[in-house]
């Protein structure tokens, strides 16, 4: 039996280290051979397939690979139609490949549910098995995702040291970080972690309201000089209206999501107009994802371990599920994997819970810190050369077997 796996959506610090350990899993199952798509789903459509036992032959190469930022197989935003289904089929078939790992997040989990669900209708046996990975923490059924608590370790000290620069002036200040985050909060939320250092934060599942912003503002530079904001990037007024839609594109990708941009840019501007003082916005975009020289050893864990046993749980016969992370305690912190019905995640959103956002909507209650911590312990040992990171990489020529 030969297996294949591909990785689609935005890139994380943890996708590889998923990718290794469906490698890992599959060697130590005698898989015969473990195809990589090149572009997720999209590769399969091409037939775009390389040879990653080959290709990672020994446990240095596993290493290197798990400690390797982004999507080393390329990734994709594709919505299937009709007219897909019987070439990619046909490209699975004729490379004996029984089971199928996609490794993503909510969008990547319908294309699971999709495939599982023409493969019950032509009465094809292979297996469609979904491993979770998104920094936006929104996948439902899942304690939290891989991906999240390595961009939430990259957020807490990047924020720091923010605050830090932002407290060497004795002068009035408002500095407001910009933090990913369509629909839910969660990764502005983790940012709590730091404390009362971070004096004011603000998440989609709260309408925000410009004239509170301000009120809150004024009462926190009452007592101190420089005033430190998170801010979600999906922030929406009473209306249910991105707040910064003004500065957006209007574009929106494949599945219907809008690109959001921004916000902190255009809070800084009101805040300067209303306020007065002296005000920055820093808009931590893309950085937040990748951003491996500051990873969570435990999300790196957890990435591995959710993909052996998705590997696992897809030789065992199940399909239509994708392995989810399920946590039994916070301290000693403990998960366990368990499979579930992929059609709980696929197009769905988890929201942070609005039980945790305090009464006056601009800060998280301290209960949620024992949630955030466990998911961002540890520090990677990262590989240098010259000074510089050394990753992974496939070349584009290995993606012709």
């Amino acid at each position: 039996m030969n297996i294949a796996v591909a990785q689609s959506g935005g890139p994380t610090c943890a996708i590889n280290s998923s990718l290794a350990g469906v490698i890992k899993q599959a060697k130590l199952s005698n898989i015969e051979r473990i195809y990589g798509a090149k572009n997720g789903i999209d590769g399969v459509i091409n037939d775009r397939f390389c040879d990653l036992g080959a290709l990672l032959d020994t446990a240095d190469s596993l290493t290197l690979l798990r400690e390797t930022p982004s999507t080393a197989l390329g990734s994709c935003r594709i919505k299937l139609d009709d007219s897909q289904y019987e070439i990619i089929f046909e490209n699975l078939e004729k490379r004996g490949i029984g089971a199928f790992f996609y490794i993503g997040g909510n969008d990547s989990m319908d294309t699971v549910n999709k495939l599982h669900d023409y493969a019950k209708k032509i009465g094809s046996a292979i297996k469609f098995v979904g491993i979770p990975k998104t920094i936006d923490n929104d996948l439902p059924e899942s304690d939290h995702t891989p991906g999240f608590g390595s961009a939430a370790k990259y957020l807490a000290t990047t924020v720091k040291e923010i605050i830090a620069d932002s407290n060497v002036y004795n002068l009035a200040s408002v500095t407001i970080i910009e933090i990913m985050g369509r629909d839910s909060g969660w990764l502005a939320a983790s940012t709590m972690v730091l404390g009362e250092s971070l004096h004011l934060i603000y998440l989609p599942e709260k309408p925000f309201d410009l004239d509170r912003f301000f009120e809150d503002i004024r009462r926190v530079q009452k007592e101190k000089k420089a005033v430190i904001i998170a801010v979600s990037e999906g922030l929406r007024n009473n209306d249910g209206e991105y707040v910064a839609i003004s500065h957006h594109s209007g574009k929106s990708d494949v599945f219907g999501h809008k690109y959001l941009a921004g916000l902190g840019k255009y809070l800084e501007v009101q805040v300067a107009e209303n306020i007065g003082c002296k005000v920055r916005s820093v808009e931590l975009n893309v950085c937040q994802r990748c951003a491996t020289h500051v990873a969570s050893v435990t999300d790196l864990n957890e990435a591995e371990e959710v993909a052996m046993a998705a590997v696992r749980a897809g030789l065992d016969g199940n399909s239509g599920v994708v392995m989810t992370i399920q946590r039994v305690k916070d301290s000693p912190y403990q998960v366990e994997y368990k499979p579930v019905d992929v059609k709980l995640c696929a197009n769905r959103i988890q929201r942070f819970p609005l039980e945790w956002i305090n009464v006056h909507g601009n800060g998280i209650n301290p209960t949620a810190r024992g949630y955030f911590l466990p998911l961002i312990q540890g520090e990677v040992n990262v590989k240098y050369e010259n000074g510089i990171p050394v990753h992974f990489r496939i070349n584009d020529e290995d993606f012709n077997v």
